[in-house]
């Protein structure tokens, strides 16, 4: 999975991590997002395990990723381009995570920005926007992969 994730990283990069998600609606049809993301270290984790991750915000997206965490985000730039199928772990104001409070939170929705190739001149104003807007970090740890080179 690392090689394929290592393709996602560098693709999205060329793309200031312009990827495309797909998520399952409560009725089973697809629904789609554009949305800016990179991978990094998996935070609920002790190791080397890379997630795709992404900030998101609005009741919609949100609401489809807890009613069914199954995930897929595709990333091209040129001809190439790679997808990566996994389960989304939400963790913001309203999907509470074990050791994450307020402040932890902050600084992993702005660690979670720039690895997407975000960056921002007023951080303070991050931070209340994104307070304002109930925004939670997601992380889509891989099951599958299936990049193009």
């Amino acid at each position: 999975m690392t090689a394929s994730l290592d393709l996602f990283r560098e693709l999205a990069a060329a793309e200031n991590g312009l990827v495309s998600v797909t998520m399952l609606r409560g009725d089973g049809s697809m629904a789609a997002s554009v949305v800016n993301a990179g991978v990094m270290p998996n935070p609920g984790k002790n190791n080397d395990d890379d997630v795709v991750a992404f900030v998101a915000r609005g009741v919609r997206k949100l609401e489809h990723l807890r009613n069914n965490p199954q995930v897929t985000v595709v990333v091209r730039s040129g001809w190439r381009w790679a997808a990566v199928e996994g389960t989304a772990t939400l963790i913001g104001p309203d999907d509470p995570h074990a050791g994450v409070d307020d402040e932890a939170l902050r600084k992993l929705l702005r660690e979670v920005f720039t690895a997407a190739g975000g960056t921002h001149e007023d951080w303070d104003e991050y931070d209340r926007v994104m307070r304002d807007e109930r925004s939670a970090a997601i992380f889509v740890t891989p099951t599958r992969s299936y990049p193009t080179a």
